[in-house]
């Protein structure tokens, strides 16, 4: 055989060992990106039930403005931090944990409203906040599990070389809080 079809039937393997692996990383990377898409949707639903919550409660809450003032304030940076997408996952997720916080101090003080606590509207409203923290966290495990694989893919040889090459970079978790991930404690001894 001609040494010139040796050579260009190397360049063809390898050629297409380049394309094929260029297009599972693209394909990878487009699920990581469906999969903040689907963190993102759910994160908007959260953001919209926030203000219809506030709202509720805020009659009765004559004073507890600074817990309202509060979960707005987290709302707001979080709704800042979800609009860079998934490029930013860790700073958004670090503002998820914060709003989750003020949600938790909002619901802690509900319970010493009596009149709020039988408000329909209020524990409606709860319970689609509840609903939607659910749904995010296993949109959250799904981001993570994407995120896993694409990182894992880059990171390998031989795609290694050619996602440098590409210019394919690791993406960010989206974590909680160490706090939030402890498991709590409980002492049923009075």
């Amino acid at each position: 055989m001609d040494p010139i079809w040796i050579v260009l039937i190397v360049l063809v393997v390898i050629g297409l060992f380049i394309a094929f692996t260029f297009n599972g990383l693209v394909q990878r990377r487009n699920v990581v990106d469906e999969a903040w898409n689907q963190i993102s949707v759910q994160l908007k639903r959260r953001h919209d039930l926030i203000p219809n919550l506030v709202n509720a409660v805020k009659g009765y809450m004559d004073f507890e403005q600074e817990t309202l003032t509060k979960v707005v304030e987290a709302r707001g940076a979080a709704v800042s931090a979800a609009q860079a997408g998934p490029a930013g996952a860790a700073q958004s997720a670090q503002a998820e944990n914060f709003l989750t916080s003020a949600l938790r101090q909002l619901f802690a003080l509900v319970e010493n409203y009596p009149n709020l606590k039988a408000n329909e509207n209020v524990l409606s409203l709860q319970e689609e906040v509840t609903t939607t923290e659910n749904q995010i966290g296993f949109a959250r495990q799904h981001y993570n599990s994407v995120v896993r694989d694409f990182n894992t893919s880059i990171q390998t040889f031989p795609s290694v070389v050619i996602a440098g090459l590409l210019g394919f970079r690791n993406r960010d978790y989206f974590q909680i809080e160490e706090a939030d991930a402890a498991v709590p404690q409980v002492n049923l001894r009075s």
